[in-house]
């Protein structure tokens, strides 16, 4: 049998049909910015897979981070008072590089192993603190969180929790914030939720510094600060999804030191190991660590602190600010998204927006943008569809002329629509 035919025969493919598979496209090696699949033929990664591989793909220094720790030690549990070396210089590296006061980290597995320990945290933190009854969520409707059981309750985007029966209670979800929305109607609306819900109910306030899978949605101009604010006044945790924006993406270490947030929990995985080894990190407030103190936290991963993931960790940032990463994110970023401009002005374009290397266009109405994504992927250009969305977020290290291959791809294709 063929890989295509054994693929059919045995893979269960997230967000795919079940019973019907469309032929899959075997990758088979990448270099930087540039994929092969399995027939030789080239394509340009115009979305990291799923937002994960920010220095690109094929590095050979990780693969050899990778062998020598594992020559050295591939694994012991991080459970108790087990630790390994590189888990420890990982969780000290990381606290230099986020924003002050998040000293102290908790290792998963990926995002959404991520957020449900957030959540996890928060409560139990209040719990701790003699207010159990600070238990509620409080979201947004355009977001993405995970998929667990608190993560997908937590996610907004209706379609993604369609028969999968009840989810846990808990979470109340607020309007989505865009770059033409009103940040006085969104704070008022904020305000207005925790007036009804008692502020003493009220657990923490989960959202992406950027809304990734929503869209590659920026915040309109004074959002953050503001919903931070209300925040603080009523003593209501900040957890800060950014499993999407660290490590680089929006052209800062994390999304939070782009919008000058003071958060209680920054949740991250994906770009942390650009995915060479599937690792999570949730960096953990010496405010709520406060709350938390002498609390046995029951909860945890089999893999926690990898010490392989960890060490390929720590080459990869080596690499993103070696390789000044974060500039060239702005950079690409920002020519990526002049080019797009004039897609704004095509019939059935409704807005072409971007932070970084996030870059997003959305169709008008309830287009499906399937249509272009296909169209530009049998052109050798990978890009994805959301809804009526396009979503673009290329490797960091995508050259200029890969990146104009992307836009003038897409352009093409959105000419087309009519």
């Amino acid at each position: 049998m063929s890989l295509a035919e054994l693929d059919a025969a045995h893979v269960i493919h997230p967000h795919a049909v079940v019973g019907s598979p469309a032929p899959p496209v075997v990758w088979a090696r990448g270099k930087g910015a540039l994929l092969w699949d399995a027939d030789g033929r080239e394509y340009v990664d115009g979305t990291c897979g799923l937002w994960q591989c920010a220095v690109g793909h094929g590095r050979e220094e990780l693969a050899r981070v990778a062998a020598e720790q594992m020559s050295q030690l591939e694994f012991y549990a991080s459970f108790w008072n087990f630790a390994n070396e590189p888990s420890i210089r990982l969780a000290a590296r990381l606290a230099e590089l986020s924003p002050p006061g998040l000293d102290h980290v908790f290792f998963t597995n990926g995002g959404s192993e991520g957020i449900e320990t957030a959540l996890k945290l928060v409560r139990l933190a209040w719990e701790a603190a003699g207010q159990p009854d600070r238990d509620l969520i409080l979201s947004r409707k355009a977001a993405y969180h995970g998929v667990g059981s608190a993560s997908l309750a937590a996610t907004g985007i209706a379609p993604l929790k369609e028969g999968f029966g009840p989810l846990p209670p808990g979470f109340v979800h607020l309007a989505t914030p865009t770059l033409s929305s009103d940040v006085d109607e969104l704070v008022a609306e904020l305000e207005q939720t925790i007036a009804e819900h008692g502020p003493e109910r009220i657990a923490a306030f989960v959202g992406e510094p950027v809304l990734g899978v929503g869209g590659m949605i920026p915040p309109p101009d004074g959002y953050w600060p503001r919903v931070q604010e209300v925040l603080r006044r009523n003593g209501i945790l900040l957890i800060l999804d950014e499993v999407v924006t660290a490590y680089g993406r929006t052209g800062h270490w994390f999304g939070a030191q782009r919008y000058e947030l003071d958060a209680d929990v920054i949740v991250t995985a994906k770009a942390l190991t650009s995915g060479y080894v599937p690792m999570g990190a949730v960096l953990v407030h010496d405010r709520v660590v406060e709350l938390l103190d002498g609390t046995q936290f029951r909860h945890g991963f089999t893999y926690n602190g990898h010490p392989v993931g960890a060490a390929v960790a720590l080459a990869n940032l080596d690499i993103i600010e070696r390789e000044r990463l974060l500039e060239r994110a702005v950079e690409t970023g920002g020519r990526m998204l002049e080019r797009l401009r004039p897609a704004a002005d095509l019939a059935g374009v409704a807005e072409v927006r971007g932070v970084g290397l996030m870059l997003g266009v959305e169709l008008e109405g309830d287009r499906d943008a399937g249509p272009v994504a296909a169209r530009a992927l049998e052109r050798g250009v990978v890009v994805r569809a959301s809804g009526q969305k396009i979503v673009m977020s290329p490797p960091l290290v995508i050259e200029a002329e890969q990146a104009d291959r992307v836009v003038d791809t897409v352009l093409d294709e959105l000419g087309r629509l009519g």
